[in-house]
């Protein structure tokens, strides 16, 4: 009966004592709203075998779908509730809680795909990052890969900007964006992202524009006959965290967090540069769209009153922005 005492007693120290390479029981909920095989999802798995690499398992990242735990258009305002751990959320989608984010968004802002790394992987990167967050307190992780936008419609061709006249085109609820398409001539009609594939399927509006690998995703070519290279929008697909869940780390976890997001942005980059010809080759010879290729001179020159006004309109802080984007241009 002692020998049972002393071997209970013994169990329940040893129970109390630390026990070493102990895994922490932590869940980050990782939402998107396209399905697990877009472009958004694929991100979203290269982010979450990152971080569980680089914690040592310690936090499991679960990878939330299709809208599972937010919409896109509300995913932002949850995450400063710290109801929702993380989003992907494309960058205009972004705008409306943090105006600066525009800067992205301005038609032809960035020359070419370089332009952009310099911007978002240097001082303005950083900036960008440190302001969001003192302002709304969301954590922007990483501004993730860039997408050159492809318009699409159902009506017609487009060859010249002249072709834009009249076409009802979904855009999203951004200010910038709804700026541009009036400057080309088109009806830009602001739809959530929720509502837009019920909106081009029935044709209450006639084209969009996405990258080539969303239009492919969503089989969108099934009923938009007319791809167009305009190339006129540089869409990111940057990655957020809410406070409450990167404060619920420990300073270690935080930074492999920080360190994975940075990473899978970096890496998943380099994948989207080598793959968008090939989709955009698919969506011709598979997906049976027609595409065309106008020169963009006609289309830059009308939208350089889009890039004046709101940087005028938006004030010192977004000048100041649109100024240090151009000089890393050179």
């Amino acid at each position: 009966m002692q020998a049972f005492k002393s071997g209970v007693f013994a169990a329940v120290v040893a129970s109390m004592m630390p026990v070493s390479g102990w895994a922490a029981d932590i869940t980050m909920n990782f939402g998107f709203g396209a399905p697990e095989a877009s472009i958004y999802g694929q991100f979203a798995s290269i982010f979450k075998s990152k971080v569980e690499e680089y914690t040592d398992g310690e936090i499991e990242v679960k990878l939330r779908c299709c809208n599972q735990i937010s919409s896109e258009d509300e995913a932002f305002k949850a995450m400063q509730l710290g109801t929702v751990d993380g989003f992907v959320i494309t960058s205009n989608n972004v705008s409306p809680h943090w105006p600066l984010m525009d800067v992205t968004v301005l038609p032809y802002v960035f020359q070419d795909t370089a332009h952009l790394e310099r911007v978002v992987d240097g001082p303005v990167g950083d900036f960008m990052k440190q302001d969001l967050q003192a302002k709304t307190s969301v954590h922007l992780l990483s501004f993730g890969p860039a997408l050159y936008r492809d318009f699409y419609n159902s009506v017609r061709a487009v060859n010249t900007i002249e072709d834009m006249q009249g076409l009802k085109i979904r855009v999203p609820k951004n200010e910038v964006m709804l700026a541009t398409f009036e400057a080309l001539g088109a009806n830009p009609v602001p739809l959530a992202w929720s509502e837009t594939p019920t909106a081009l399927q029935t044709g209450t509006v006639d084209g969009g524009d996405n990258g080539a690998s969303f239009i492919k995703d969503l089989k969108f070519y099934e009923f938009e006959p007319h791809l167009v290279i305009l190339e006129h929008f540089v869409a990111m697909i940057p990655l957020f965290a809410s406070d409450r869940f990167m404060k619920g780390l420990n300073d270690e976890q935080r930074e492999e967090v920080i360190r994975a997001a940075a990473d899978a942005g970096k890496e998943f980059r380099t994948q989207v540069q080598t793959t968008t010809e090939d989709v955009r080759t698919w969506l011709v010879e598979e997906g049976g769209m027609a595409i065309t290729q106008p020169n963009k001179a006609a289309f830059i020159e009308a939208t350089q009153s889009v890039r004046d006004e709101f940087a005028e309109k938006r004030g010192p802080e977004f000048q100041d922005l649109v100024k240090q984007i151009e000089a890393a241009a050179n």
